[in-house]
């Protein structure tokens, strides 16, 4: 599921809400380890972009 995840992510992050959204959904289907490799990577990928959303948005969650 983290593959499939990244895959969603990329083709919604042109926007900001479907972004979020997408994100905040990925938390259903990942384990905690998952989800830390996840934040790493989103961080990586679209740190310039929702840096602060990303952050914020793993706080609540993890």
């Amino acid at each position: 599921m983290l593959e499939y995840t990244k895959t969603i992510l990329q083709k919604v992050s042109f926007d900001k809400s479907l972004f979020q959204k997408e994100l905040n959904k990925s938390f259903k289907w990942l384990g905690k380890n998952e989800a830390k490799v996840l934040h790493s990577w989103c961080m990586l990928t679209f740190g310039d972009t929702y840096g602060d959303l990303i952050n914020d948005t793993f706080r609540s969650f993890v």
